[in-house]
């Protein structure tokens, strides 16, 4: 427990669009959207519904329904944000918080500059959404905020993970479970996933 590696093949044929280096951007964004909604319709499995009825055209049948506030987004600014469209059409009552998190590259130490998590959030359930899970820093400095706010749970959602990341992850917050599309082989010189899919951020947003 604590590691998934979502195995669909739907999510594998979009993770192979993302790693291509001739990938394009347009390209690169749909196939981002695609891989993140993979990730959170596994990662989502188990939350908590409301059970009622519906009539339909011919009775009345038992339905069950997603609270329209128990889920909050929490992409980590800027790459983060590729993965929200993909995530929405499943949970269009979402809320979606915003926390900015960066990596000094000469120490590749993380720290956050922009938090906008309402203070509403606290008590839902989280879905952290981070492209990488390289050293694991970034989402650590994310989930200290949002455990700050009173979370009730949260779940990171990675589409391509370091096992440096996730050991430093799960030694932090071990209660955290991290859904994946891919288990690479770690970190190069420069803290960059090898082989990974390059820089997500720059990549989706054509930079």
């Amino acid at each position: 427990m604590g590691l998934h590696i979502v195995e669909h093949p739907l999510l594998g044929e979009a993770l192979a669009v993302l790693r291509d280096r001739n990938t394009g951007t347009a390209e690169f964004r749909a196939a981002m959207r695609r891989a993140a909604a993979h990730l959170f319709h596994e990662a989502a499995a188990g939350l908590p519904v409301e059970t009622g009825t519906v009539e339909t055209p011919l009775g009345t049948a038992a339905a069950r329904r997603v609270h329209p506030g128990v889920v909050t987004l929490v992409p980590v600014l800027r790459a983060g944000m590729g993965m929200v469209d993909g995530i929405l059409p499943l949970v269009p009552a979402a809320r979606v918080a915003v926390v900015g998190a960066r990596r000094d590259e000469e120490t590749a130490v993380a720290a956050t500059y922009y938090e906008s998590v309402p203070g509403a959030a606290a008590g839902t359930m989280a879905f952290l959404l981070d492209p990488m899970l390289a050293t694991g820093g970034t989402a650590i400095e994310v989930l200290e905020v949002l455990e700050e706010v009173g979370m009730a749970e949260t779940l990171l959602l990675a589409i391509v993970a370091a096992p440096e990341g996730v050991r430093a992850v799960r030694d932090a917050f071990p209660e955290v479970e991290i859904f994946a599309g891919a288990l690479d082989e770690g970190l190069d010189e420069r803290k960059f996933i090898l082989p990974g899919l390059g820089d997500a951020g720059d990549r989706y947003f054509g930079t």
